[in-house]
């Protein structure tokens, strides 16, 4: 058994985004990340573990340069790591399959994952793992505890928190919690070097991979905001008033 986290490398939120050739050119992406959710899902495996949990199998499915949050995710204390190797898949009913399978593979019947990814904020990876899987899925989740087989989730809901428990097999898709996240120190960071990483293929997860259903047309930036006006002097109060009224909407 374990517990398995799916996670997904994203550009980072301080990373500058260009467009070549009708897409976005991940070749100039400076700066890669872990997905903020994912870290909250990550951080609450964590905390499982370390209440008399399972082993932590981090899963990944993306391009070899993913090899590197999967070691950011040792560094804290995943135990297992899995890159499952990308050929360029863009269809979400695909990744979820492969993910799928992997998490069948591990033999983890409890997976966590961020309530969508910080690039295309998708939000359909946890509630598809969870139908190919058979388990039980619980969306928006801040905390979780284990409670005899089972684990009670802490989730929002409109007329404020509510407590969900849920028995295994079970998924659990996390928003961002007022826990602190913890960052490697150096000695999980020379441990993580030493962890190996299994990398699979779709063939290996027995996934056939079709004809993808989304067809990507094109990336563009979005409009370039026009300059801003500057007004001087007491002359000038009469068009401000009017601009906020008539163009901004504002008073």
């Amino acid at each position: 058994m374990g517990i398995a986290v799916l996670l997904k490398q994203v550009p980072d939120t301080t990373a500058k985004i260009s467009i070549s050739g009708d897409r976005v050119d991940e070749t100039a992406v400076s700066k890669w990340s872990m997905s903020p959710y994912d870290e909250y899902a990550l951080e609450a495996a964590l905390q499982l573990k370390e209440a008399g949990g399972e082993d932590i199998i981090a899963i990944t499915c993306g391009p070899a340069r993913a090899m590197k949050m999967l070691t950011d995710a040792a560094a804290v204390g995943a135990d297992n790591l899995i890159l499952i190797q990308d050929d360029g898949v863009t269809d979400s009913t695909h990744i979820q399959s492969l993910l799928a399978a992997a998490v069948k593979r591990s033999g983890a019947d409890v997976v966590l994952c961020g309530k969508q990814a910080a690039d295309t904020n998708g939000g359909s990876t946890g509630p598809g793992v969870s139908h190919l899987i058979g388990a039980a899925c619980v969306g928006m989740i801040s905390e979780v505890s284990a409670e005899g087989d089972g684990f009670i989730a802490l989730r929002a809901s409109p007329t404020g928190n509510e407590r969900v428990e849920v028995s295994r097999p079970c998924l659990f898709t996390f928003d961002k919690g007022a826990t602190e996240l913890r960052r490697p120190n150096v000695r999980g960071i020379m441990m993580a070097k030493k962890k190996q990483i299994e990398t699979v293929t779709p063939d290996d997860l027995g996934v056939t991979i079709g004809t993808s259903s989304v067809s990507l047309q094109s990336h563009s930036p979005p409009p370039v905001k026009p300059p801003g006006q500057k007004f001087e002097g007491a002359d000038s109060v009469p068009a401000v008033v009017a601009k906020l009224r008539d163009e901004a909407n504002v008073i």
